[in-house]
């Protein structure tokens, strides 16, 4: 991810960042249209917006193969890993407007829901190829803020309760990376990230590492990872499922690549290493004893999204110790985006159901759907062949590599802790009881193809890899 081509002139700078021009563009757009619309024609803005990411997905195709290079002024790098999160964070949110399709139709507010994803999105995106100190917090607080509201749509009081709290941690957590922010750039002299680790090859040890924490501690919230995870299982419980599917998913993908992307340029690289390593396993720990005792599938998904966060963490350790670390951790983010989709698409399908009981009969009466779920539950484990499969053996094998063996040991042992969980939802759907007769046809045809998906992915990991997963 470090090495970088000389800076391209200043209109092809605008046509490297013609993925995110797409998003923003397209965000202007529905909002726009939103406010014209009359009510019943309000679906047009999700047809806008899956045309944005479309654009957006078509234009981050063009630069496949195109190499390494940075624009405006090295401040934003397009690489492999910029690359694949335009795939994966661009796709998920297309995947996300699809299935919430039942849950948006007739609503009033279907334009600011849209606009809000678009803004979300960009954030993620501008995150994922940040070269400086600055852009990182720019992303952060665009990936953020639309967060806020998007959980409070509902209008429910336990989405009131969900949005208040991740407002609170994510003004909290925006304040602390602000101070690392200050504290490196006072250390360095430079907030650029050559310029940076120039400048922090000689700061002190103490402060280095005050900055350093202070840092990581707000990444930590928009990753969803100890100390910033206390958000997720409320946001995940009290949002409707368009909110709560995306919240688990899309605004990690950013925050991840640039922890990484920290972790390389600042000095004592094993020190960072290190911090990331305990916050890995204490997050997917954590997050795995969490979830035993939930019962909402909602919250359950949200819990299970931090252990999650755990797993994606390790490869963040491993940079520059291992050649598997950025293919891992790209691997890993699209076969985990697609397969946390799948689960809430069936959660989307079936509206209503907020125990796991509730889910009884549901192989009887909708095989397909089961079906689905099965998928998804069993892909969250990391079970073959579903995608996350492919990506927690690459993290684990990059650990390895790394010489980190204990890390990986760790990984195995939490995601047999992770089979409990995930096996209490399971036992419902193949019990005989009261058939689930209450499902949403498009809701269930997106879970269903969203979990073939997963399959697919697990079962092209390789070309994945090629694809996704090289530099």
């Amino acid at each position: 991810m470090s090495q970088m081509v000389p800076q391209m002139a200043s209109g092809a700078d605008v046509l490297g960042l013609l993925p995110e021009l797409w998003l923003v563009a397209g965000a202007l757009v529905v909002l726009l249209a939103g406010s014209f619309l009359p009510r019943r024609r309000l679906n047009l803005a999700r047809l806008l917006t899956l045309v944005s990411c479309a654009g957006s997905l078509g234009s981050t195709t063009l630069t496949l193969g195109r190499g390494i290079r940075t624009v405006f002024e090295g401040n934003f790098a397009i690489d492999h890993a910029t690359t694949a999160v335009r795939l994966i964070a661009v796709g998920a949110t297309a995947i996300v407007v699809l299935l919430a399709g039942d849950e948006l139709a007739g609503s009033a507010r279907q334009a600011e829901l849209c606009v809000l994803l678009l803004l979300a999105t960009t954030g993620t995106l501008v995150l994922a190829g940040a070269q400086d100190l600055l852009l990182v917090i720019t992303g952060f607080l665009l990936a953020s803020v639309p967060l806020y509201a998007l959980v409070g749509l509902t209008r429910t009081p336990l989405a009131a309760e969900a949005s208040l709290k991740t407002y609170l941690f994510g003004s909290l957590s925006g304040i602390v990376l602000m101070a690392g922010v200050t504290v490196l750039y006072g250390l360095g002299g430079r907030t650029d990230y050559p310029g940076l680790e120039a400048g922090l090859a000689t700061a002190p040890t103490g402060p280095l590492i005050v900055g350093t924490v202070a840092l990581f501690a707000g990444l930590m919230f928009k990753i969803g990872a100890v100390p910033g995870h206390f958000w997720v299982p409320d946001a995940a419980q009290g949002s409707g499922v368009l909110a709560a599917s995306y919240l688990t998913t899309v605004p990690k993908i950013g925050a991840l690549v640039a922890a990484f992307r920290l972790v390389t340029v600042l000095p004592g690289p094993s020190r960072a290493a290190l911090l990331v390593a305990i916050l890995a396993v204490v997050t997917m720990t954590l997050g795995n004893l969490a979830a035993f005792s939930q019962n909402d599938p909602q919250r359950l998904l949200g819990w299970s999204t931090v252990s999650q966060a755990g797993y994606l963490l390790v490869p963040v350790a491993m940079a520059g110790r291992s050649g598997l670390a950025t293919g891992a951790l790209v691997v890993y983010l699209a076969g985990y985006a697609v397969t946390n989709l799948a689960a809430f698409a069936v959660i989307a399908a079936v509206p209503g159901r907020r125990t796991l009981t509730e889910y009884t009969g549901l192989a009887g009466r909708q095989p397909w759907l089961a079906g689905a779920l099965l998928v998804a539950l069993l892909g969250l484990v990391g079970t073959p062949p579903a995608a996350v499969f492919a990506g927690k053996l690459a993290i684990t094998v990059a650990a390895w590599e790394g010489g980190d063996a204990w890390l990986a040991l760790v990984v195995l042992l939490n995601s047999l802790l992770s089979l409990f969980y995930y096996l209490r939802w399971i036992a419902p759907l193949v019990r005989s009881g009261r058939p689930v007769t209450s499902v949403r046809r498009w809701g269930a045809t997106v879970a269903v193809a969203v979990a073939g998906l997963s399959v697919l992915l697990g079962i092209a990991s390789a070309l994945l890899w090629r694809v996704i997963g090289a530099g």
